[in-house]
């Protein structure tokens, strides 16, 4: 057997964190197993899935690295497929036309409650051998129900939950098509997965009340299972469902937020699937550990200090070009300026070890890229008539010592030296004038890299 998963997002908005985490593992089962990952866009609701969603969508993949190997595929563009599977099922006697009105629907659902029973529809349409049904109303169209068993039971072997039995007295005859003829959800998704030969489907349980309806539907087609698997959602750190109001959820979010993609599938890897105590692997090796035994059955809490974790490790392994290009439009947009200024690059180097985004390496960089405006009342405090001697003999040193970070920094114990002075007394005002700041690296690293003509050029501020 071909494995053969799929990742099928509606676009009604953003890529969110459980949908990336879900088309993960459905992507690392099929590399794992060298089958096939199928995108689906499950585009039927009409009032509420935009292009703009779908590009969302698109856009989130992309950025992970989760290569579809076929499609997108978009229920839209199959209308005529599931018109025709309608129509044999119309002629089979699995589905039938209702012509019941949405009022007398939620009629018979409140005299139902009203006797203590489930709401479900009383199948006053419904075929039966022996039964006479009600006259067409005039000028009604129907919707188009799927002819649910009445007795017995649907179960499966879920891979993540175990077995799971619902009784068929708990589903009513789910409405299969619209009076408009488009067709519903759960249809649409029994006919696309048995029409491209979908294996596994890995989803949230949320879904789990869907799949009996999906799996009947199937039954009556005589269409083969897939295997299901439904992963429990992801918490937030308040041990709530996530929400947009509480945290960020869309994949795009971390990206601004300066979040490396590999860190976000190592991260979401460990949400819900572990590979004994292995918290740091590459998706290679992810895909080669991958299988369904592992997946938890225990809903997974976002936890953002361990994905701040995790995003430093992958920042620090980072080459340094590849972070100049991430960080320079917004540095650009913060107003740089890179001519004549050191190499980002090497610039990088200095802050990345502290960096848990993207987005603070950025700020961090910009003291090099940027004119020092050092408050007057800190430059009061630390160029002192004490320490201007020691900063004008260093000022001279560094125009004619070997400029690299080892003769600096000679360089600066020697008239430390000379001066009787501690380093931070000569350090701090050091900062302040090439910097415009306090806290920086240390400062040999930051003179060797701004260079002898600016060093030069902004040390003379203070003799001016």
């Amino acid at each position: 057997m071909t494995v053969r998963t799929r990742f099928a997002p509606s676009p009604t908005g953003y890529l969110h964190i459980g949908g990336a985490r879900t088309a993960l593992f459905s992507w690392a089962f099929a590399r794992h197993h060298g089958g096939t990952f199928v995108l689906r866009i499950e585009d039927t609701d009409l009032e509420r899935s935009t292009p703009e969603a779908v590009q969302a969508i698109l856009d989130g993949m992309s950025w992970l690295g989760l290569a579809h190997d076929e499609g997108p595929f978009y229920q839209m563009q199959r209308m005529e497929r599931y018109r025709a599977v309608l129509a044999d099922m119309l002629a089979q006697g699995t589905a039938y036309y209702c012509y019941s009105s949405p009022e007398e629907v939620e009629a018979m659902r409140e005299r139902q409650r009203a006797a203590g029973d489930k709401p479900r529809y009383d199948g006053t349409w419904r075929p039966e051998a022996g039964k006479t049904l009600p006259p067409v109303p005039a000028d009604r169209k129907p919707v188009i129900r799927f002819k649910n068993p009445l007795d017995g039971d649907v179960s499966w072997n879920d891979v993540v939950k175990g077995t799971i039995t619902i009784s068929n007295k708990e589903l009513d005859d789910l409405v299969i098509a619209r009076p408009d003829g488009t067709p519903t959800y759960n249809f649409c998704v029994a006919i696309d997965d048995w029409d491209m030969q979908i294996t596994h489907v890995i989803r949230g349980d949320d879904h789990v009340n869907n799949t009996p309806r999906q799996i009947n539907i199937l039954n009556a087609l005589g269409a083969s299972l897939p295997q299901y698997g439904h992963v429990p959602m992801i918490l937030g750190p308040d041990g709530q469902k996530l929400s947009k109001r509480r945290n960020a959820v869309s994949v795009t979010d971390y990206a601004d937020k300066g979040y490396l993609p590999e860190s976000m599938l190592n991260y979401l890897a460990r949400l819900g699937w572990s590979h004994g105590d292995d918290e740091i692997f590459s998706m290679e090796q992810m895909c080669s550990w991958f299988d369904l035994t592992h997946l938890s059955g225990s809903a997974a809490q976002f936890n953002p200090e361990k994905l701040d974790w995790i995003n430093n490790h992958y920042i620090k392994a980072a080459d340094n070009a590849r972070l100049a290009e991430l960080i320079r439009p917004s540095m650009l947009a913060a107003g740089a300026e890179f001519a004549g200024a050191p190499d980002l690059a090497a610039v990088i180097a200095l802050f990345k070890e502290r960096a848990n985004t993207t987005v603070m390496l950025a700020e961090s960089a910009m003291l090099f890229y940027r004119q020092p405006a050092p408050e007057a009342a800190l430059l009061q405090q630390h160029l002192t008539d004490a320490v201007r001697p020691a900063l004008q003999q260093y000022a001279e040193l560094l125009k004619t010592v070997a400029w690299d970070k080892a003769a600096i920094s000679a360089a600066l114990k020697t008239v430390l030296a000379e001066h009787g002075l501690k380093m931070p007394q000569l350090a701090m005002p050091l900062r302040l004038l090439l910097t415009g700041q306090l806290q920086t690296p240390s400062i040999d690293a930051v003179i060797d890299l701004f260079g002898r003509e600016t060093v030069a050029a902004r040390l003379a501020v203070a003799f001016a």
